[in-house]
């Protein structure tokens, strides 16, 4: 009785697993890996550190408490600043293809190419800055609740955050984070249909 060689992942396999591997670091979201709750806290014997359960401890934790809120807000801010700008760049170039491009393109539609790529390549800019402003606030968020667990009140990680349903149902609650990706995404689908037809017409 001969036995089975065991399989072997071919390239195809290899090409998958680095296909996967490619996409869940540029476009996915996963967790970092230190645990938060041993990276958070300083040591209680460190020096200039009051003893947890003091007046001095309690104030501490609430005046970082609010220096990382106000962090966070700028953070969202920058955000909105990023979409503003990129909003009004390609509603610009919506707005100017619609008003020069009155006919046929002359010459070879090839050439479109490298204006496509220019384009395609400012709306991936996009989709990973705000993937990136994402990420951060999440991490923001978290140890803001973890801040939150030292004071008499959570409103934004346990309250606000329940109430929302923690972002799983969109019929209570789909997280602007969410959405706004979706945005550039649409805009180089539209550059890359554009393209397409004035290839497939010349």
């Amino acid at each position: 009785m001969t036995e089975e060689a065991p399989a072997t992942s071919g390239p195809p396999d290899r090409a998958q697993g680095r296909l996967k591997c490619f996409l869940l670091r540029y476009f996915g979201v996963r967790e970092g890996p230190s645990p938060l709750h041993a990276a958070m806290w300083a040591d209680a014997d460190a020096q200039h550190t009051p003893p947890p359960g003091t007046d001095g401890y309690r104030t501490a934790v609430l005046e970082q408490y609010k220096i990382y809120v106000e962090m966070a807000d700028r953070v969202s801010a920058r955000r909105g600043t990023s979409n503003t700008f990129f909003l009004t760049l390609n509603t610009i170039i919506f707005t100017a293809i619609g008003v020069f491009w009155q006919g046929p393109p002359i010459g070879s539609a090839w050439l479109l190419v490298v204006p496509w790529l220019v384009l395609v390549g400012q709306c991936l800019s996009w989709f990973w800055l705000l993937r990136s402003y994402r990420q951060l606030n999440s991490a923001k968020y978290k140890v803001i609740g973890l801040l939150e667990e030292r004071l008499p009140a959570s409103p934004y990680w346990r309250a606000e955050w329940s109430v929302l349903a923690f972002g799983r149902d969109p019929a209570v609650y789909w997280p602007l984070s969410h959405i706004e990706q979706w945005i550039p995404a649409l805009f180089a689908a539209a550059y890359t249909g554009g393209l397409l037809l004035l290839m497939t017409s010349s």
